[in-house]
């Protein structure tokens, strides 16, 4: 589905996730569906989130409390050998008792979090709703507006499929390649595609203006996998199967016919794209065209109409990704019959359109997009939407009121503080590094100095005067949602970045490195349990919120986001030797993730998921010294026959409790570049010297690994 492109793409979150008024490169936990969706993890405190032999979610709005000194001991399984899956023997017994709630594909400490978020949300946006005194055009009473008119389904039905006839109507009209041309550059805020993506963000070498940014496009499924790897050819015949419900709903000529086409177009199109591999290399996705460039380098689309069509013909430059992709593509349209690339541009809006439609609608993409694709049992109440919709619409003028009611200021100090420390660790091991000469190391000291913090939520909240929302129009909602956030964006094109902006609300339950503007950001939502509690023992909350902290710096100093300096610029500040020596510590680190295998025979792809893999051993690490460094000489407390550095590493594993549906687990390790949960606690404690002593791991153990093998990066 097309999304936008929103100013500095963000180089690294927490987990992935996709909010509604944005599009990450890559996160702590993915999104799956029509809704906000992570890399799960389950919860020790299960029976807070379990309710009905289904499990239908956690239902508070008081964060929930894990043991008594912030880890519940007996949601571990002792049966196991902790070197043997760390995962189990910390979370084993959680887990058993854990069930995925019928309308997720995951669940676990993540989504309980994301749950606790919702449920407040549903509480402000639902009293919201109920008040009669509300004045006309305060953010407030739009998001109530928003919340009635996706509720109105009395009315939403009865239009059906009405609304969606203008948008055919043109489609029908663009009868040759220009006009079909400019309708997919006029998408642009708007529903519909094109075979490209197409928006704004800033310049990853002039990180202080903003610049237009274009890429491949043009596939319906999750990515070029899903077309041309055999494990997942049972996902291309259901997509097909959709293609064509979605064009007989629309009474599109010649459904059967058509999706066959659109298949087999998408097929081409996917033969051409890069891999998530190659994508995630960011030197080679930057490429400086014009307009005119492109066109001479991509003959067959016309591009200057296009981009015109977007209202960014006058750009003077372009940074184009996947630049080997784009002449293949447009060759491609050059040879597409006008008929197919109708069809094509029929059903991708329809599918774009589904959720703001009819019950057949969304049930038709609901049931592949969520249940075929990442195997979810049941859709999600259509109360649950109704606020994700409100939410999403006015994003920071729903965290306004979150944070007002639901964050502590006290955690931000606390949080500033353990930032504090995390900085001296870091600065501590990248002094003692043995792999990276001075010269080198200055400039790391560096860039990690200048790191800037954001806790909680932005300093400027978002205007959204310009705003209309009726409560009685959902489709015009979602319509005029997406063109107010791309003319908020065109704006951009003529001014400096803004360096206060926010890339995700205070109701997410997330965290995100930007390398563009060299900063760590942590919404309200996270500092919760199990990541953050301030009553919990620190060795816990040094695991948990202080190896997110890790991770996130971490970020700034992996594969891809050292390509930037401490000003955000993408540049070479490597010396030779020590670029070779990060490169030699990355592939032995990659050939480990490699080796695992979540389902049988999907693997995860250690290239794909080697910046999060670089963060989580960073976490691990930086985050376990910083609890040394906290002790100020002091020998950590024993607590219910624990040490402190069990207890940091159980803080760790706390954090990753989850589990995944099979189907929502093989689109991961196509897709994502975060590893399995599992992973994501065994891969970078196997790689920890201070692990195998605290658990007495021996040789024996399923993941020991010598010494010498070990990869310590930073």
């Amino acid at each position: 589905m097309k999304k936008l492109l929103l100013g500095a793409a963000l180089g690294a979150l927490l987990v992935p996730a996709a909010s509604f008024a944005q599009t990450v490169d890559a996160g702590l936990f993915s999104a799956q569906g029509d809704e906000h969706e992570c890399l799960d993890d389950s919860c020790a405190t299960v029976a807070l989130f379990q309710s009905g032999p289904t499990g239908s979610g956690y239902q508070g709005t008081v964060a929930p409390k894990y043991g008594t000194w912030g880890f519940d001991l007996a949601g571990r399984d002792t049966t196991v050998n902790p070197g043997d899956n760390f995962m189990e023997y910390a979370n084993g017994t959680a887990l058993k008792s854990l069930v995925i709630p019928s309308d997720r594909t995951s669940y676990g400490s993540f989504a309980l979090l994301r749950e606790l978020s919702d449920n407040r949300m549903k509480e402000l946006v639902l009293g919201l709703a109920a008040r009669t005194d509300l004045t006309p055009g305060t953010d407030e009473a739009k998001i109530a507006d928003a919340y009635r008119a996706y509720m109105d389904e009395a009315r939403i039905e009865a239009l059906d499929a009405q609304p969606l006839q203008p948008y055919l109507a043109a489609i029908r009209a663009a009868d040759n390649r220009d006009k079909m041309a400019v309708l997919m550059g006029g998408t642009q805020g708007r529903l519909g595609s094109s075979l490209f993506r197409t928006g704004i963000t800033i310049d990853a070498k002039q990180p202080d203006r903003y610049v237009v940014a274009a890429g491949q496009g043009g596939i319906g499924l999750p990515n070029r996998d899903y077309y041309l790897d055999p494990r997942y050819a049972d996902k291309k015949v259901k997509y097909q199967a959709y293609v064509e419900r979605m064009l007989t709903m629309i009474g599109w000529d010649k459904p059967a016919e058509n999706a066959a086409a659109i298949v087999a177009l998408e097929t081409s199109i996917a033969e051409t794209h890069w891999t998530p591999i190659e994508n995630r290399n960011r030197d080679k996705t930057y490429n400086e065209y014009t307009i005119a460039k492109l066109a001479e380098e991509a003959p067959g689309f016309p591009w200057q109409a296009y981009f015109d069509a977007a209202q960014l013909g006058t750009a003077p430059r372009l940074i184009v990704s996947q630049n080997t992709a784009m002449p293949k593509i447009a060759a491609i349209f050059a040879q597409t019959p006008v008929e197919l690339l109708q069809a094509w541009e029929a059903f991708h809006t329809a599918d774009d359109a589904a959720p703001r439609l009819s019950r057949r609608f969304a049930d038709a993409q609901w049931e592949f997009r969520s249940r075929d694709l990442s195997g979810q049992p049941e859709q999600r109440s259509r109360e649950k939407r109704g606020i994700s919709f409100a939410e999403g619409s006015l994003g920071e003028a729903a965290g306004r009121l979150y944070v007002a009611e639901y964050f502590p200021a006290e955690s931000k100090a606390k949080m500033e503080q353990l930032v504090s420390n995390i900085r001296s660790a870091l600065s501590d091991r990248i002094a003692n590094l043995t792999w990276m000469g001075a010269e080198t190391k200055a400039a790391a000291q560096e860039k990690l100095s200048k790191i800037t913090v954001k806790i909680g939520y932005p300093n400027k909240w978002r205007d959204y005067s310009g705003l209309e929302i009726r409560p009685d129009d959902l489709f015009g909602n979602a319509e005029r949602t997406g063109i107010f956030q791309w003319n908020y964006q065109l704006a951009r094109l003529n001014k400096p970045v803004d360096k206060a902006e926010w890339g995700m609300t205070p109701q997410t339950v997330n965290a995100y490195y930007n390398s563009s503007n060299n900063e760590i950001v942590f919404p309200a939502a996270i500092l919760q349990p199990p990541f953050f509690d301030p009553d919990a023992d620190p060795a816990v909350n040094y695991g948990g919120i202080g190896g997110v902290i890790g991770h996130e710096i971490g970020h700034g100093f992996d594969d891809q986001g050292s390509k930037s300096d401490g000003n955000g610029v993408l540049r070479d500040w490597w010396t030779p030797a020590d670029k070779a020596n990060f490169q030699a510590l990355t592939t032995r680190l990659g050939a480990q993730y490699d080796a695992f295998e979540p389902l049988p025979g999907y693997h995860v792809q250690g290239g794909l998921t080697m910046g999060e893999n670089i963060g989580d051993a960073s976490g691990v690490a930086v985050g376990l010294e910083a609890y040394h460094i906290s002790l100020n000489g002091q020998a950590a407390p024993v607590l219910d026959g624990t040490t402190g550095d069990q207890r940091f590493f159980y803080g760790w594993a706390q954090v990753w409790q989850s589990k995944m549906r099979d189907e929502a687990a093989k689109q991961q390790v196509a897709t994502d570049p975060h590893s399995p949960a599992m992973f994501r606690v065994i891969g970078p404690l196997r790689n920890s010297d201070a692990w195998y002593e605290a658990f007495n791991v021996q040789p024996d153990a399923k993941y020991y690994l010598t010494p010498a093998d070990r990869v310590h990066i930073w």
